[in-house]
C-alpha cells in the first residue's frame, strides 16, 4: 500500500449525492449487486443521478423493479436495468455473466449477509463466505472480459470494519471442524473482500482494472442487521470494542462506495481500503476503525485467489 495515503475533501458525514455532484457518468455502465436494499439503493441512485446506465443485480426481481422505477422517478435517468442474481448459487452467477454483453465500467460488489446462523450451500460452503466472497469473486472473474473492454474499469468491494474480527482460516474456511461463530465467519468473509481487491488490482492492472475495498460504516435501518437484532444490538463479543463507531444514514453509508466507483480522485488507484471517504489508517486494537495488516497481505491475497479459483473451477479462470 505504501505511505501515499489517499485523502479526499469528503468525510464521514458526506452523502453519496455530494460525492458525485460534479461527476458525469453518461455512457458508463455499472452493476450494483444487492441494489434493491440498504446502501445498495443509494449507491445505485447516486450513480444513476450522475448519468450512468445502472444494472441492479438482485435476488428479488420484483423488489428490484420497484427500486429501479423509484430511481428513475427521482433522478430522471431511464437507463435502469434489473437482472436476477443469487451470489450463493454458482449457476445463477454464470447465468448473469452469460447474459452480459458489451463493456462494464464499474462493478460494485455490494450485496452481503452478516452474522447469519450456520448455513451451507449445496456445495458445502459456509453461506457468508460463499455469498460475500466466492459469489463476488466468480462474478468479477466472469465479467473480467467486459471490465477489460471498458478501459479503466473499477471494482468496488464493500467490506466492513468487521474484518478485524478474523483473517482467513485456510485450514478450515467453511467451519467443518472448528466451532461456528457467526461474527468470525462474517469477519473472515469481509477480510476476503479486501484481499480480493489487493490481488485483482495486481493481476488485472495490465487490463486497466483497479479494485478497492471499503468500510461503509455502521448504517441504521438496513436488512444487513436482520440476524443481529437491529442496529441497536450490542457489538459482538469477538469484536474488539466499539470505540470509534458512529451511525450513518444510508445516504452517508453509500458515499464511500460511490467515491470509489466514480470519483476522478481515485483514477488509477487500487488495492486499498477506505472508510469515511478516505484511505484507512492501520487498525489499532480497541478501536473499530482502520485496516488490519493481514487483510492487505499480498501473499495471503494470492493464496486466497488460488483457493477461490480452485473451489469455483472453470467459472473463475480469468
Amino acid at each position: 500500500m505504501g505511505n501515499d495515503r489517499i485523502t479526499t475533501p469528503f468525510g464521514a458525514e458526506s452523502t453519496a449525492a455530494e460525492v458525485v455532484a460534479d461527476v458525469d457518468l453518461r455512457g458508463r455502465r455499472v452493476v450494483v449487486t444487492g441494489g434493491s436494499s440498504g446502501i445498495g439503493v443509494e449507491t445505485a441512485r447516486a450513480l444513476a443521478r450522475a448519468g450512468a446506465e445502472v444494472t441492479l443485480a438482485v435476488r428479488n426481481r420484483e423488489a428490484g423493479e420497484r427500486i429501479a422505477a423509484d430511481i428513475t422517478a427521482t433522478t430522471g435517468n431511464p437507463w435502469m436495468v434489473v437482472r436476477p442474481l443469487d451470489l450463493s448459487d454458482p449457476a445463477s452467477v454464470a447465468a448473469f455473466v452469460a447474459g452480459w454483453h458489451g463493456p462494464l465500467h464499474v462493478l460494485v460488489d455490494n450485496a452481503g449477509i452478516m452474522a447469519s446462523p450456520l448455513m451451507r450451500t449445496p456445495q458445502g460452503w459456509e453461506m457468508q463466505f460463499a455469498t460475500n466472497h466466492l459469489g463476488h469473486f466468480a462474478l468479477a472473474a466472469g465479467l473480467h472480459g467486459a471490465l477489460a473492454a471498458a478501459g479503466g474499469a473499477r471494482i468496488v468491494a464493500v467490506s466492513s470494519v468487521g474484518h478485524v474480527a478474523a483473517g482467513v482460516d485456510f485450514d478450515d474456511i467453511h467451519f467443518e471442524r472448528r466451532p461456528y461463530d457467526p461474527w468470525v465467519a462474517y469477519g473472515q468473509s469481509k477480510t476476503a473482500n479486501i484481499l480480493f481487491a489487493v490481488e485483482a488490482t495486481k493481476r488485472w492492472a495490465s487490463d486497466g482494472i483497479t479494485a478497492n475495498a471499503l468500510n461503509p460504516g455502521r448504517i441504521t435501518g438496513t436488512n444487513l442487521m436482520r440476524f443481529t437484532g437491529g442496529p441497536a444490538s450490542a457489538p459482538p463479543p469477538s469484536d474488539p470494542g466499539s470505540v470509534g463507531v458512529s451511525y450513518k444514514s444510508v445516504e452517508q453509508g453509500a458515499a464511500t462506495s460511490v467515491l470509489l466507483a466514480a470519483s476522478p480522485l481515485l483514477e488509477g488507484v487500487g488495492g486499498r481500503y477506505f472508510e469515511d471517504c478516505n484511505q484507512a489508517e492501520p487498525h489499532r486494537p480497541g478501536v473499530r476503525r482502520g485496516v488490519t495488516a493481514y487483510a492487505l497481505d499480498p501473499e495471503v491475497a494470492a493464496r486466497l485467489w488460488q483457493v477461490s479459483a480452485a473451489a469455483l473451477g472453470a467459472q473463475a479462470r480469468a
